[in-house]
């Protein structure tokens, strides 16, 4: 039978606290009283993160889960579990329990009210330094002056889509993916949810500063031109000023002497901070370049090693543009991809 809802959780050395995140889901599923499924990705985890999984999807038949053949990365996972859904609304989760499954039923109710997006806000985050609190704060307010579309600040990607919505997004198959600001991109009708965040409770981050300098410049890239504009801005100023100071150098050696600029040490200062401006640019359009490269490639957004739990009807009835992922062997609907 069709699930209401699905609920995606992308898995990453999450050994410690899998079974706490389960029970806590399976507890609100069950008091809300209404059919459910769990799809959990294995992202690649090195741990026994895999092991529990397949021991909680042999225990539960709510459980499915999809395991990587290698690391892709959060938001292509957080992808996959949304191409395997097959339920009336989607939610997206992460298992470490800072997003507490106990806001779920708050989501369901706004969807119930006729939004077709309903995303978690958060009004408090726990246990982050000031440093964390500080960047992702600038970072959520820069990405939604800068951007094309209105991406709401203090959000994750804990929320609920609509069918429709993810019906959407399973046809939105760039590589560097921002899954927060795609679902703000498709439109439809869509509200906030506020909640506290809560401290991890077991193992690290899975996203040390160089990996939310990188996707911070993901979010950028991907719905802003704003870096490219600012190149041509920087060239005129750069440009008008080397007018100026080239007038401002004449008038004072006529005035005080051909020697008050003398010596190298300008003209070695000028190059520098002319060097820098224009490697810096060239990182700006390498970025782009880079993103149009990594698309024209056609390599598949992700691999699954195995599967288990999941219907081969419902895959086979999927929206999800064939050869996009690659199945090396399955448990439960193999076959039906290989159909396609």
């Amino acid at each position: 039978m069709k699930p209401i809802y699905s609920i995606v959780a992308p898995v990453y050395n999450e050994e410690g606290i899998l079974r706490e995140f389960y029970n806590r889901v399976s507890q609100v599923m069950t008091d809300m009283g209404e059919d459910w499924e769990l799809i959990m990705v294995n992202d690649g985890s090195r741990d026994s993160s895999i092991a529990i999984m397949e021991d909680l999807a042999a225990s539960d038949s709510h459980v499915k889960y999809v395991n990587f053949a290698r690391n892709f990365g959060h938001q292509t996972a957080v992808t996959a579990g949304i191409d395997y859904a097959t339920g009336d609304a989607v939610i997206l989760i992460d298992t470490d329990l800072q997003d507490p499954p106990e806001v779920i039923p708050k989501l369901a109710e706004q969807w119930k009210d006729g939004y077709e997006v309903v995303y978690a806000v958060r009004a408090k985050r726990s246990g982050e330094s000031w440093f964390k609190l500080a960047t992702a704060r600038l970072f959520y307010r820069v990405l939604y002056r800068i951007t094309e579309v209105s991406i709401p600040v203090d959000t994750g990607d804990f929320r609920l889509m609509d069918a429709k919505v993810a019906d959407v997004l399973r046809n939105m198959r760039e590589h560097n993916r921002f899954i927060r600001g795609m679902t703000s991109w498709v439109g439809f009708k869509q509200t906030g949810v506020e909640y506290e965040r809560a401290a991890r409770e077991w193992g690290e981050t899975k996203y040390p500063l160089r990996k939310m300098i990188s996707f911070a410049l993901d979010g950028v890239t991907g719905f802003s031109f704003f870096p490219l504009q600012i190149m041509g801005t920087a060239s005129a100023f750069l440009g008008v000023l080397a007018i100026i100071v080239a007038i401002v150098i004449s008038v004072l050696r006529v005035s005080l002497g051909a020697n008050f600029f003398g010596g190298q040490a300008t003209t070695i200062v000028l190059l520098l901070l002319l060097t820098s401006f224009q490697l810096f640019f060239l990182f700006i359009m390498g970025l782009y370049v880079a993103r149009i490269y990594d698309e024209t490639r056609g390599r598949p957004l992700y691999v699954v090693a195995s599967t288990s739990g999941f219907d081969k009807q419902a895959i086979r009835d999927a929206d999800v543009p064939p050869h996009d992922y690659i199945v090396a062997s399955t448990g439960g609907f193999g076959e039906a991809v290989n159909d396609e």
